[in-house]
């Protein structure tokens, strides 16, 4: 017997990335970062645990103004939110749940969809071009509400502000959220317009490029208005949303930026040889602003690359739908942990050949 209500029964959650805890297996699907987090942060972290008793700062203050510090903008244009995944379900729920059609690529962040159903949201899933590339044209029809990931998951992919801008300019009586989850590893972040355009929201995460991901932090950046509708969503469904603990570490984080640059410069670097690796090796490799790198070979097929390679110690991403079965997603590990995975990927490559 079921209890659970029937407006849910045919809902298909979200799969996250396999977790495995073999320290064997270096793990390259889940696009974290490869590196330790800010000294800072580990720092402000161990100081804060004698507080734990106490609730947090349901506000986030002292993290909330070092966002808006960093960011040039105004603390009460900044939400941090458990994750960027918790500001994402406020505005579905909040803003999408209304009359119009809410647009997204038909390749991208599989939440938008999970919560699309969960919210009962009217949406339509825009095909990407056949290079995988988002044709702004698609969203500038008017009259519906937008949310895109850029750079895109799992392409890599950017979009440039004047692209961004296109959309935002089409109908200002519609929300644009842009999803800038790994914005910092090449992407142009469109944080900047947010002052000369009230319908966009912009979201990012600690999760990626400030090495935060099991600690859960996130933050929307918009108007003053946008965001305290959204406030009115966070403390009508969680008020102390953020730790302590993740809470300092974020601003450790945030205020460490010397740390933040050279793990980036690191991230870059390797991905950008490793993509002339996978190239030389007869792979597709679109572009990529992001910290990893979406692939497909002429001969071996997606899943038996992804297969053989967990049995040979590897572990990325493999999409089994028809639109991606062909591809692999290979998050950019340490250097060396990539020069194990690209010999690796070569002995299959020849024996894909000889065979």
């Amino acid at each position: 017997m079921t209890f659970l209500n029937s407006r849910y029964a045919g809902l298909t959650p979200y799969t996250p990335g396999e977790q495995i805890n073999d320290k064997s297996i270096i793990k390259l699907n889940t696009n974290e970062s490869p590196y330790e987090p800010s000294p800072k942060a580990m720092k402000y972290a161990a100081e804060e645990i004698v507080n734990s008793r106490l609730y947090p700062d349901p506000e986030c203050v002292s993290l909330t103004e070092r966002i808006a510090d960093y960011y040039n903008v105004r603390k009460e244009q900044v939400l941090v939110t458990n994750g960027s995944d918790e500001v994402l379900y406020f505005i579905f729920t909040g803003f999408f749940t209304g009359e119009k059609t809410l647009l997204f690529p038909n390749i991208t962040y599989g939440f938008y969809r999970v919560y699309a159903d969960f919210c009962g949201i009217n949406y339509r899933e825009v095909p990407l071009e056949k290079d995988l590339t988002v044709n702004v044209d698609d969203y500038t029809a008017g009259n519906v509400n937008v949310i895109i990931a850029n750079p895109n998951a799992p392409t890599g992919i950017q979009l440039t502000l004047p692209d961004i801008e296109r959309i935002l300019q089409a109908d200002n009586n519609s929300l644009v959220v842009i999803d800038e989850a790994y914005v910092d590893f090449g992407g142009q972040s469109s944080i900047d317009l947010v002052e000369k355009y009230d319908n966009l929201i912009v979201v990012q995460t600690f999760s990626k490029s400030r090495q935060l991901a099991g600690a859960r932090v996130g933050f929307a950046i918009s108007n003053e208005t946008i965001i305290r509708d959204l406030k009115k969503i966070k403390y009508s469904f969680n008020p102390y949303n953020v730790n302590r603990i993740s809470a300092a570490m974020a601003r450790g984080a945030m205020e460490d930026t010397a740390h933040f640059n050279e793990t980036i410069k690191k991230t870059i670097d390797t991905r950008e040889s490793f993509t002339e690796f996978l190239r030389d090796n007869d792979f597709f490799v679109p572009d990529s602003s992001a910290n990893f790198v979406f692939a497909r070979h002429r001969n071996v097929k997606g899943k038996v690359l992804y297969t053989t390679l967990k049995e040979r110690g590897f572990l990325v991403r493999h999409f089994d739908t028809e639109i991606l079965t062909d591809f692999v997603r290979i998050s950019v590990g340490k250097k060396e942990d990539m020069i194990l995975l690209a010999n690796e990927i070569e002995k299959i490559v020849k024996e894909a050949d000889k065979s």
